[in-house]
């Protein structure tokens, strides 16, 4: 473009909720952000990245009838800017010379101006990009109206090179498109990230994140720009849409913002409560389920999910159902029903005794002269599970599961019984964190959330002893550590890889920290069949935490003992490699 060089930059800041595959509908989100973006006045449009495709597109991405498809959106939206209205910055897999690249466009005048690929692809936690896609080469910055914009992508702004590359060739300005999901903390990192990048090159920084659910993974968008100086240029809001005007000057000094929204973050459980609502509703959403059903039992963790699946869908699209047995006290079909009523929900209650009886009667020749054991207690749940699964069946909504990261992580959870469902919005919460969220809750609820506003979860569901009721008088602790040492333990051993010995130090015993260790190993098998859940954690079960299942190893609990340094490898010769304890 040979256009005098611009004085005033507006951008439309798109944090958009798209879906990955659905390249229509993305397109269609494209055209109406763009149209807002043009009642701004703005100059430009800015998308996440690769959000043609939506992120992550995983293996989808290597079909080149996908590929081919997001090039013709591409080409398509592109036409649409010889309307003279707002530019587009938009993100999409790119196929080129027999390789493939995380590519951002800049579609203008009515065709593709330029594109700039990712170089640096992460490979690790929850990303897999090397898998799927080419490193780029070293980007200068794009040319628009004369100002000459850096497009890190995501990635890119995580080390040094690519901004310091941008820098020395005349960039002006970074507009970074993110995919980078929400676990709790994240955006400290990503501030701290790029308050780094700006120090070092001197230019001002717009972060511009995803926003949306897909599968496991949240992504709360947040975006938010840095003068050049590293002073907030502007916030936006985490978990909501919004197409934010944002408006940058130059002077003497350089580009500087002067005007765009500025809001505050939802921080630790506030956060990861909204993370699990937007996770819940986009796996609904976007997989088409009419809505939700779900066991009700009077416990704390079906209560916090129910407040959930409220919140994300509306409470006419929860339905719980209440699956007691002889075991069920009576205090728990009180707490059920005021709960579901709370909450506003259907409610049914469904007894199991027939169901229950029937299996042990067709057992009764195998299991003759046996004593009953936690067999007998798991037929109870498996019962459950079926039913819950007929319902979904017959009527089309989705069963939600409600193990907490505690259960699943010791395998306090029944195959084919409550582990039954298609998505769990707690799978990542340990359950001293479902009672503060339950607390929580009550007083508070985020940003568009359905659900009633007030109480919904009955005092004497949260302060009552954790229990699965299946056998007379059972309580957790029976089994397991009372929670708050099971779930520091639990920490210790999964986010913080811990040894067994570092732990005891802590002042947890030794046999209590080798069972809880044991039962870890153990459930993996468990935890590969279960259905996926919202990452809240910096390390969930799944993506981020890759165990065999086939694993005999067990940390001893001595003392960590040091590299022999008798037996060392040698230096290669002429090398100036060490090798050092």
């Amino acid at each position: 473009m040979t256009s005098r060089p611009l004085d005033r930059l507006v951008l439309s800041i798109a944090q958009v909720n798209s879906s990955v595959g659905d390249l229509a509908g993305n397109a269609e989100r494209v055209r109406k952000a763009r149209a807002t973006a043009a009642g701004q006045g703005a100059d430009i449009v800015c998308f996440s990245e690769l959000f043609i495709a939506g992120y992550p597109p995983e293996d989808l991405v290597r079909k080149p009838a996908f590929q081919e498809a997001c090039r013709t959106v591409c080409e398509d939206l592109a036409r649409e800017t010889a309307d003279g209205g707002p530019a587009i910055l938009v993100g999409l897999p790119w196929a080129e010379d027999g390789k493939l690249y995380n590519a951002y466009a800049l579609l203008a005048g009515g065709r593709i101006e330029t594109v700039r690929f990712k170089v640096d692809l992460p490979n690790y936690g929850v990303f897999d990009e090397k898998r799927v896609f080419d490193a780029g080469p070293p980007p200068g910055p794009i040319t628009f109206k004369g100002v000459r914009i850096g497009i890190p992508v995501c990635e890119d702004i995580w080390g040094e090179e690519v901004v310091e590359t941008i820098a020395e060739t005349g960039g002006e300005l970074l507009i970074v498109p993110n995919g980078s999901p929400y676990w709790r903390d994240k955006r400290d990192e990503r501030l701290n990230v790029a308050v780094s990048r700006v120090r070092e090159s001197g230019l001002p920084l717009v972060y511009l994140n995803q926003l949306g659910g897909q599968d496991e993974l949240v992504f709360d968008g947040a975006s938010f720009g840095l003068n050049a100086d590293c002073s907030l240029a502007f916030a936006m809001p985490a978990f909501e849409e919004q197409v934010a005007r944002v408006a940058f000057e130059r002077g003497p000094a350089g580009w500087r913002c002067v005007e765009g929204p500025k809001a505050v973050a939802l921080e630790d459980d506030e956060a990861d409560y909204a993370a699990c609502v937007l996770g819940l509703r986009d796996y609904v959403e976007k997989n088409r389920f009419p809505g939700v059903v779900m066991g009700l039992s009077g416990g704390v963790d079906s209560a916090i999910c129910a407040a959930i699946a409220a919140d994300a869908l509306g409470s006419e699209r929860v339905h719980c159902v209440m699956l007691p047995y002889r075991f069920t006290s009576n205090e728990s079909l009180k707490d059920a029903h005021e709960c579901a009523e709370a909450i506003g929900v259907r409610y049914d209650i469904l007894p199991i005794f027939s169901a229950v009886e029937g299996i042990e009667t067709a057992l009764k020749p195998l299991f003759e002269g046996k004593p009953r054991d936690i067999t007998e207690e798991n037929i109870q749940s498996r019962a459950r599970g079926t039913i819950l699964m007929s319902i979904s069946n017959k009527f089309g909504p989705m069963v939600v599961t409600t193990g907490n990261k505690s259960e699943m992580s010791v395998g306090y959870a029944t195959l084919y019984g409550d582990m039954n469902g298609g998505f769990n919005p707690i799978k990542d919460v340990y359950k001293t964190q479902v009672f503060r969220l339950c607390h929580l809750r009550n007083r508070w609820k985020p940003a568009g959330a359905l659900g009633p506003d007030g109480v919904v979860i009955p005092e004497n569901i949260i302060v009552k002893p954790p229990t699965a009721e299946l056998r007379e008088n059972q309580k957790d602790q029976d089994s397991l550590p009372p929670y708050d040492i099971l779930d520091d333990i639990l920490q210790s051993l999964v986010e913080n890889e811990m040894r067994v010995a570092d732990i005891v130090a802590k002042g947890y015993d030794l046999d209590t920290v080798k069972k809880v260790e044991r039962l870890l190993y153990l459930a993996e098998y468990k935890r590969r069949q279960s259905a996926p859940g919202v990452k809240v954690t910096r390390k969930n079960f799944g993506r981020d935490r890759r165990y065999p299942i086939v694993n005999r190893f067990r940390d001893p609990g001595g003392p960590a003992r040091a590299p022999d340094a008798a037996i060392a490898p040698r230096p290669i010769a002429g090398s100036a490699e060490r090798f050092e304890d």
